[in-house]
């Protein structure tokens, strides 16, 4: 019982933030489906009210947030990737200091990008209001980061562990499990971008390719070093603060 008793707590303790970013994100979404998409969501639902999709978002969000971060702690722990949560001033320095240099290099997507395909200038600029500010902060600070970095890069690192490393303990895992699943997990998780992508664009280019590797998959690469090295929660907080960054920017600019 002792074994689950911080999975448990862990997983109680983001429960709030969880339904929070599940309603902010179903808010977010409700303003830009197209109406004739957000009538058939709702037929599906049986019900007229947006208030539904709200309720589900918030209960879906939280369940799987819940089973993320407790399978992902127990992994981790196994794995010796699990950390105390108490935020230490070196690495907070480090990580504050690097996510806002990332996060300046993320807002050059509106320029860079943007310049070349307008429908990315278009998604950003409607993702700048309270609601869609908030949603990236908390769902993309916390949630993904409980289910890419916590769950999914933990898990990778446990089976390549016990495929090729089966004798190694924990405290002896050699230093490439945790490198290759942390590479492994950002290229599916930037792959795992690609149909959004192809939707929004109605095609997929070569340099729309790059841009979903390079800012899904390249800074997924940061946040994962992050979680390596120091902890799940410095993670959570590059991610957020990344998104602070580069949307007070947009906002300025």
């Amino acid at each position: 019982m002792k074994k689950l008793k911080t999975p448990f707590l862990f997983s109680i303790a983001v429960l709030p933030i969880a339904v929070i970013a599940g309603i902010l994100v179903s808010m977010y979404q409700i303003d830009l489906y197209p109406a004739e998409v957000l009538e058939q969501v709702l037929a599906q639902l049986g019900s007229t009210s947006t208030d539904v999709l709200i309720v589900v978002g918030g209960i879906q969000t939280a369940v799987y947030a819940f089973l993320c971060s407790f399978f992902g702690c127990m992994l981790a722990r196994k794995l010796g990737l699990w950390r105390s949560l108490k935020m230490e001033k070196k690495p907070l320095a480090l990580t504050l200091g690097l996510s806002l240099v990332f996060g300046i290099v993320f807002s050059l997507d509106y320029w860079v990008f943007g310049s070349i395909y307008p429908a990315i200038q278009e998604s950003i600029s409607v993702g700048l209001t309270p609601v869609g500010f908030a949603a990236s902060v908390l769902y993309g600070g916390i949630i993904e980061e409980l289910m890419i970095r916590l769950l999914f890069t933990s898990l990778i690192a446990y089976i390549l562990w016990k495929l090729f490393c089966r004798k190694a303990v924990t405290g002896e895992i050699p230093a490439w499990v945790y490198v290759a699943a942390n590479v492994i997990a950002a290229l599916i998780f930037a792959a795992g971008h690609l149909p959004a992508t192809i939707s929004t664009f109605g095609s997929i280019t070569p340099l729309l390719l790059f841009r979903c590797f390079l800012l899904n998959g390249g800074f997924g690469l940061y946040f994962g070093w992050l979680y390596r090295k120091h902890g799940i929660q410095y993670a959570m907080l590059a991610h957020a603060s990344m998104h602070i960054v580069s949307k007070l920017i947009w906002i300025m600019f």
